[in-house]
C-alpha cells in the first residue's frame, strides 16, 4: 500500500510541476534571471518532497502553487512596470567601453577579471583589443559589441542586396511526404516525385529529411 501511495504522490508531483512550468513559461537556463533561478530550484525541491510525502501531501502541493503564483505575478509586474523590472531583475552593467575596463562596475556585478576573460573567449573574442563595448546583462550573459574594424563583413558593406531566402519547409520527414506543407507551397506529389528521381532516388522512403526553399530548390538527406 505504501508503494502505491509513493507512486500516486510521485505522479501528482510530476503533474503539478508540469502544470506550473507551463504556466510560468519556458526559458533557457542562460535566460533565467536570479529570481526565476531560485524559484525553479525551490519548486523542484518541493516537488521532490511532495513525491515522498505520504501523510500530508497537501502542504507541499500548496507551497508549489504559492511559489508558482508569485513567479507569474512578478512576471506580470515586471512586464507592466519598468521601474519594478529594474528593481527585481537588475540592470545591465557596462564592463568595458572604448578600450577601458571599469573595475568598479566589475565589482558591482561581482565579476572578477578571470571570469570576464572566460566569457569573452566564450563569445569568440580572445583579444580584448577587438572589443568596443562589453555589457554584463542581468541574466548573467556577456554581450559584446566588436570594434567596427573587427566585425564580420555583411553584404551591405559590399553594396550587395541578396535575395531573401525565407524559411525552408519540410516536405519529407522520416520517409513520409508532408502533404499539407506541399500544398501550402503550391506544389504536388508529382513534382516531388520528379525531384526525387532527378536526384537519383526512387521513393520518399529513402529520404530522412527533405527541405524546400522559396525558390523550390529541394535539399535531401537520405536515411543511413
Amino acid at each position: 500500500m505504501e508503494i502505491v501511495n509513493v507512486i500516486l504522490t510521485s505522479i501528482l508531483s510530476a503533474a503539478t510541476l508540469f502544470i506550473i512550468a507551463k504556466i510560468m513559461g519556458h526559458k533557457q537556463m542562460s535566460q533565467l534571471d536570479f529570481f526565476d533561478y531560485i524559484t525553479g530550484i525551490t519548486i523542484g525541491s518541493i516537488a521532490a518532497e511532495l513525491a515522498t510525502e505520504l501523510e500530508t501531501p497537501l502542504q507541499p502541493l500548496i507551497a508549489m502553487a504559492v511559489y508558482g503564483i508569485i513567479a507569474v505575478g512578478l512576471t506580470l509586474i515586471t512586464s507592466k512596470l519598468p521601474k519594478a523590472r529594474k528593481f527585481i531583475n537588475g540592470t545591465p552593467t557596462i564592463i568595458m567601453n572604448n578600450g577601458k575596463i571599469y573595475r568598479k562596475n566589475m565589482k558591482k556585478a561581482q565579476l572578477d577579471l578571470s571570469e570576464f576573460m572566460v566569457m569573452c573567449r566564450q563569445e569568440g573574442y580572445f583579444n580584448l583589443n577587438d572589443i568596443e563595448t562589453a555589457i554584463f546583462e542581468y541574466n548573467g550573459r556577456l554581450t559584446i559589441l566588436p570594434k567596427a574594424t573587427k566585425r564580420p563583413i555583411i553584404p551591405e558593406d559590399m553594396g550587395i542586396s541578396p535575395q531573401s531566402e525565407g524559411i525552408n519547409t519540410e516536405l519529407i520527414m522520416d520517409g513520409r511526404i508532408m502533404g499539407e506543407n506541399l500544398k501550402r507551397m503550391g506544389l504536388n506529389e508529382k513534382w516531388l516525385k520528379n525531384q526525387l528521381a532527378a536526384q537519383g532516388y526512387k521513393s520518399e522512403k529513402e529520404i530522412f529529411l527533405g527541405l524546400c526553399d522559396q525558390q523550390n530548390q529541394l535539399t535531401l538527406f537520405e536515411i543511413n
